[in-house]
């Protein structure tokens, strides 16, 4: 690890009008450690109450100010790995996610230990981690992005399972010099987070950064081994699984040349849809903030078609 970035440098959204913690020429393979906070899942299991918080909610490390990145440039960030500590967190909030109607309208938190042997979800049941990020970003061109609800065009609070080590995350860059934040580590998630909070686990995600110029993007996309995965952000859920096929369908005729019958054919036969994570893809109603607008939805293309 060439540089540390540790949970100080917390911040309650994504901006470029912050400060940088750190600036960095991209392409250097040099890898930073960022960080992650999870107090706040400490204060609810300590007194099972919002009101008295005194931490931000899901705090993202950062921001770094990428040397040369411009608008309509494109930040690849590779997860090289990612280093949790020794215990994660399930914690139900009141109002939030595809449980709150049985869960109630108490608040339900449990300390989850984190060992050689596994992630100890219940006393019968340890996971195998598989860590990842759920909130990382670039700063909007104006403004601030929310680290909770909802998702953006320059990433956020996705909570996209793929955004874990191995994986390269390609992000739009809005302003000069990106301003990249990282935070909300977890140590396993199930696709689309039905309870809105995963196995919630502090850690390090170790990264490196470098720039594509001219991959002018208008959401995220993820490369894995196996698979490029294009991110949805629309309301209704249609709108967004539209908006996901779309950039599928122009990476494949744009970017890779293909004929664009042959696109649509071979997306019919193997291009996959599924839902994100629950943050929505519009802002929330101040009154009911957890109540998500929009989705988040994953469109996935095996590399072994190209």
């Amino acid at each position: 690890m060439d540089h540390f970035l540790d949970k100080s440098h917390g911040q309650p959204g994504f901006s470029a009008d912050r400060e940088p913690a750190l600036r960095i020429v991209p392409g250097t393979g040099e890898r930073i450690g960022f960080e992650t906070s999870d107090e706040v899942y400490e204060q609810l299991h300590a007194h099972h109450d919002m009101a008295r918080l005194t931490v931000q909610i899901n705090p993202v490390t950062g921001p770094v100010y990428v040397e040369g990145a411009e608008p309509g440039d494109a930040l690849a960030v590779t997860i090289h790995e990612i280093r949790l500590k020794d215990w994660g967190w399930s914690v139900s909030l009141p109002g939030s996610g595809a449980l709150q109607n049985v869960m109630g309208e108490g608040m339900f938190t449990r300390r989850v230990p984190i060992d050689a042997a596994g992630v100890h979800v219940t006393d019968r049941h340890v996971f195998q981690p598989l860590p990842m990020i759920g909130c990382i970003g670039t700063a909007p061109a104006v403004g601030s992005n929310s680290t909770i609800m909802p998702s953006y065009p320059q990433g956020g609070n996705m909570d996209v399972t793929d955004c874990s080590p191995g994986s390269t995350v390609y992000l739009p860059v809005m302003v000069e010099g990106a301003y990249l934040s990282i935070g909300d580590i977890h140590a396993i998630m199930a696709e689309g987070e039905s309870s809105f909070v995963a196995i919630e686990a502090e850690g390090i995600a170790v990264v490196s950064i470098a720039l594509v110029k001219g991959l002018a993007l208008r959401a995220p996309r993820v490369e894995t081994a196996e698979e490029w995965i294009f991110v949805g952000l629309g309301d209704p859920v249609q709108e967004s699984i539209r908006r996901g096929y779309e950039d599928m369908f122009g990476f494949l005729v744009e970017d890779q040349g293909w004929e664009a019958g042959d696109a649509y054919a071979v997306m019919s036969a193997v291009g996959h849809s599924r839902l994100g994570g629950p943050t929505g893809s519009v802002a929330p109603d101040p009154l009911h903030p957890f109540t998500a607008v929009g989705a988040v939805t994953v469109h996935r293309l095996p590399k072994s078609v190209l």
